[in-house]
């Protein structure tokens, strides 16, 4: 994904599963796909990332799960979505730009993921289709890390 695309995807998975997106971004690292040197690969990171990332899967079944569009929630999604997008920026993309194109999945993701999620998370519907997120953020966010420009 030349320039903006990872950047964009990675914004797009912290839409649908913010610490989905944060364990993308320590595996990327791990394997020298980000830029900057502030996003660790450690594999503390990792599997501290990655239990996150399970453990908001579980949380997002619940009854009680609070709607991703609440201003919190959001605004954790955009953060996340624009740091990984300048992280993963091209090699030939501006590393502000790329901040944009993050955060713009970010937004798209939120909105697209709910819109696809539906209301109702107490339903087995609503626990299917939040199954079918679970494996459409995982799966894009692979192909963002796989995708991301080596750096050095």
């Amino acid at each position: 994904m030349q320039g903006y695309g990872a950047s964009f995807g990675i914004g797009f998975v912290a839409g649908l599963r913010s610490m989905t997106a944060c364990a993308a971004l320590t595996v990327a690292a791990s394997r020298g796909r980000t830029q900057g040197g502030f996003i660790p690969g450690t594999p503390a990171a990792r599997g501290l990332t990655a239990a996150a990332a399970v453990a908001e899967m579980a949380g997002d079944k619940m009854p009680f799960a609070p709607d991703r569009r609440i201003p919190p929630s959001f605004a954790a999604r955009l953060a996340i979505g624009a740091v990984g997008g300048w992280a993963l920026a091209g090699h030939d993309a501006a590393p502000n730009a790329a901040a944009l194109a993050g955060l713009a999945g970010a937004v798209a993701g939120t909105l697209i993921g709910r819109a696809a999620r539906g209301p109702d998370s107490r339903t087995a519907a609503g626990r299917v289709r939040g199954l079918a997120e679970d494996a459409a953020a995982l799966g894009l966010a692979a192909l963002v890390v796989s995708a991301a420009e080596r750096r050095a």
